[in-house]
């Protein structure tokens, strides 16, 4: 019921404003390590400030590789999601805690309350709809989910930001910061059958960059979501790097996902085969994006 009452609202305003009409129906769970870096905060505000598209939860995930992460990472995004939550007048949305630990082999999962959110969602689903699973960091949540409950593979569409990939050879390199967070979880998604899986590379996504001029000029004093997101721009260490100091320019790897899944005329997507080492089936990888329009719609939705 209560589904329904909000895509009736939402047609309601969409006839009184355009600019609001849904544009992706489908519910969807953000999986996000939102304090490992910058761009997974300006990624859930853009989907958080937008109204026509029906966030069902944020879950948090691990990133225990950064030099920077405590002992408790997931602790730490979950602390970062509900502060966006509250900063975007959103506490309607479930925020829920993954796992703390990458999964030890691709048997067993790692189960936690993210895990079993995304599985009791997946079997809350009308016939014939599917919940958009969109993985901003390690796999190990949506993996997870996967093997406590195989059943819920046809009603579910997994997106992922991870490892690089050469469009024109076919080449795979996952030494790359999300996917070594939990590489075992990674396998899990590329082996199993029958999952609709969507990757956006880092060779892609890269692509996408922001200058800290626009930014703030964008956020800084405009509200207390917009300084929240610039001071997070200004103080955050790039342990990673030591190119840029004065952080001119930041690359939006996660907005790129978020983005293209809200409006899929931005990117072209293509099928290619799954890495030699991993079962051999076909999966959806976005080849290319248009940045300037993706970044065009990123502060037009935040200007809001």
């Amino acid at each position: 019921m209560a589904h329904f009452i909000l895509v009736l609202i939402l047609s309601l305003l969409a006839i009184q404003n355009p600019e609001i009409a849904p544009k992706n129906h489908n519910p969807l769970i953000i999986d996000a390590d939102t304090a490992n870096e910058v761009d997974d905060l300006f990624a859930l505000a853009r989907v958080l400030k937008d109204p026509s598209v029906n966030l069902i939860g944020i879950t948090s995930a691990q990133f225990h590789t950064s030099p920077l992460a405590s002992d408790s990472s997931v602790l730490e995004s979950h602390i970062l999601n509900e502060r966006l939550a509250a900063l975007t007048d959103r506490e309607d949305v479930p925020v829920k805690m993954g796992s703390n630990f990458p999964m030890e082999n691709k048997e067993n999962p790692q189960r936690s309350e993210a895990s079993d959110f995304i599985i009791q969602k997946a079997k809350e689903l009308a016939k014939g709809e599917k919940l958009d699973l969109v993985i901003l960091g390690s796999c190990t949540n949506v993996a997870s989910a996967i093997l406590q409950a195989p059943e819920i593979i046809p009603m579910i569409r997994v997106h992922y930001l991870g490892f690089w990939h050469d469009p024109e050879t076919n080449f795979y390199n996952k030494k790359e910061f999300n996917s070594g967070n939990d590489p075992l979880a990674v396998d899990v998604l590329l082996d199993m059958e029958g999952l609709d899986l969507t990757i956006m590379t880092a060779t892609t996504s890269q692509n996408l960059v922001f200058k800290k001029d626009k930014m703030l000029d964008e956020l800084a004093g405009k509200s207390e979501l917009g300084d929240f997101l610039s001071d997070r721009w200004l103080n955050f260490e790039r342990w990673w790097t030591k190119e840029d100091p004065k952080k001119e320019f930041w690359i939006m790897w996660d907005v790129a996902i978020i983005e293209a899944l809200i409006l899929p005329e931005l990117s072209e997507v293509e099928y290619f085969q799954t890495p030699p080492e991993n079962t051999s089936r076909k999966i959806k990888i976005h080849a290319w994006i248009d940045s300037e329009a993706m970044e065009k719609d990123f502060w037009q939705i935040l200007s809001r």
